[in-house]
């Protein structure tokens, strides 16, 4: 099966846009991106894992997770959900916090709108613009592994889908 794996930055306006196709239905697909307990399963490339502490998928909830290394180290990360068309697409607002959800000090905001549209062969592609507020932060994500992690996690996900 052919992924296509897009990863585009464009530092000039502060967005990386990603796409990806999956060999399942948009339900299976968006139930994966939604639902804490298989988010987990996929989300950060190995050897990093997602712990999700609170998951709360509704316009003004909030996810709040840590990626968790081999060493144990602890990275939290607060996602706000600004906006939810329910099986087609959702926005959110995220930063770095400690583990009760606090915004850490100088934690720069990402914001990712995510859209998952149905292709042929009972298939689903997946869309993200995520856009930063400053130029310093998308480099910061582009030279620090941004894509090859996204392309791992991602690949992550077809190995949950195929087992579903």
């Amino acid at each position: 099966m052919i992924n296509n794996f897009v990863f585009e930055p464009d530092m000039a306006a502060k967005k990386i846009t990603v796409t990806r196709e999956f060999n399942a239905p948009v339900e299976k697909v968006w139930k994966a991106w939604t639902e804490a307990e298989l988010l987990d399963k996929w989300v950060g490339p190995k050897p990093f894992k997602a712990v999700t502490r609170m998951m709360d998928f509704t316009v003004g909830g909030i996810w709040l997770y840590a990626m968790i290394g081999p060493d144990g180290q602890q990275f939290w990360v607060y996602a706000k959900f600004t906006a939810i068309e329910n099986g087609r697409a959702f926005s959110s607002v995220g930063m770095a916090c400690d583990g009760d959800g606090n915004p850490l000090p100088d934690s720069p905001k990402s914001y990712r709108d995510t859209k998952f549209s149905p292709i042929d062969g009972n298939r689903t592609k997946v869309g993200m613009v995520i856009t930063f507020e400053d130029e310093s932060t998308i480099k910061m994500f582009v030279e620090g592994g941004f894509k090859e992690g996204s392309a791992m996690s991602l690949d992550q996900l077809d190995e949950l889908l195929a087992l579903e």
